[in-house]
């Protein structure tokens, strides 16, 4: 197993740090538990459920249950197991990995003083795939053969809007009757009452109108547009470890039940393509993706490597560098510029770029 990760903290270092150095044995220690499903098998067959739940492997091409024990119980057990593939156990033991891991960070937060939380995204190549794992708003994107595949989505009050209101809508006292699950285009005057506004909640994807009522004038709980969207007029990102003791702003309301731990986990088949020296992953940190788009990204990236010697091992290093540099751009006298003059990036930016060798070389050795 290969495992890359970023870990973008914010109100604090102490989540990203100890995510940073644990999440990957979590990883490693759940797959060791099914090792003998996928020990020294290229194409190991589906696994089945037993009825005590116990996995075992199933025979393709008889259909027939592996197990020695009880075969004759075998076609009674047809209708009670499901067949799950490798892939999906992969991604189970990832998604179940960053539960425990924000756990562990619950657990131990007083203990080491652990403050605020993470955006955390992860790659791990195992057995001819990429598994790439996301919760926050970072970024990985593949280019191949000069085509961008991405491999994440960025979870923000925006994009997760009716997974926050359902919530709010379900669990009104999570809303500490300070704020509505109702999102309107603007704030509500008390002067609107009766009045009608448009506005959309956790079953509607367009907006209809609506009569204000006095609830109606409580704070969105989703405000702002684009990077100035918020949970609560605190935090911008929707999903990520840690953040167990964020409040609302001089109140008791918790943000964290609103703030899932569950990444996205993305599948891609390395061993289906052929891959050539400038094919490569590209993680990234919000920082980097705020003012460079996936094809600006991938165009510098390519450009780069092809002006390398194909046998520099540090050109995908450089390359990392040459994109930190165009996102940060150039300190002027009214602050760091891009070559058009926008704005350069001012948040923190951490960048891997690795190669995807294919299968005459070792795979994904550097970055």
């Amino acid at each position: 197993m290969h495992f890359w990760g970023v870990f973008d903290g914010h109100a604090g270092s102490g989540a990203a740090l100890m995510a940073s150095k644990l999440l990957h044995r979590l990883i490693r220690d759940r797959l060791c538990e099914v090792a003998h499903l996928i020990e020294n098998q290229s194409s190991p067959p589906p696994i089945c459920l037993a009825k005590n739940g116990s996995p075992y492997q199933a025979d393709q091409k008889k259909g027939a249950c592996l197990d020695a024990e009880d075969q004759d119980a075998c076609a009674d057990r047809f209708h009670m197991e499901k067949v799950v593939s490798l892939e999906s156990l992969v991604m189970g033991i990832i998604e179940n990995a960053f539960k425990q891991m924000d756990d562990l960070i619950e657990k131990e937060k007083a203990s080491y003083s652990i403050s605020g939380g993470c955006c955390a995204l992860t790659a791990v190549h195992l057995m001819g795939k990429l598994y790439v794992a996301n919760a926050g708003d970072s970024r990985a994107i593949i280019v191949r053969n000069d085509e961008v595949i991405p491999m994440s989505n960025e979870f923000t009050p925006e994009s997760e809007r009716q997974r926050l209101q359902y919530l709010g809508f379900l669990k009104p006292e999570l809303l500490g009757n300070e704020f509505t699950h109702i999102e309107f285009p603007r704030r509500i005057q008390h002067k609107e009452l009766g009045k009608k506004m448009l506005f959309r909640d956790h079953t509607m994807t367009g907006w209809a109108y609506k009569t204000i009522v006095e609830d109606d004038l409580k704070f969105p709980l989703i405000y702002g547009e684009g990077k100035k969207a918020r949970v609560m007029a605190t935090i911008g990102v929707t999903r990520g470890l840690g953040d167990h003791d964020l409040k609302v702003y001089n109140s008791n309301i918790h943000i964290k039940p609103f703030l899932s731990c569950c990444p996205e986990v993305k599948v891609y088949n390395i061993s289906e393509h052929k891959h050539g020296s400038d094919d490569v992953i590209i993680m990234g940190t919000d920082g980097l993706w705020d003012v460079t788009s996936d094809r600006e990204v991938a165009d510098a990236v390519t450009t780069f490597l092809s002006r390398c010697e194909p046998n520099d091992p540090m050109r995908y290093t450089l390359a990392a560098q040459d994109l930190l540099m165009r996102s940060r751009g150039v300190l002027k006298e009214r602050g760091w510029r891009l070559p058009n003059d926008r704005l350069g990036s001012g948040d923190d930016i951490t960048v891997f770029v690795i190669p995807i060798n294919g299968s005459n070389s070792p795979p994904l050795e550097r970055q």
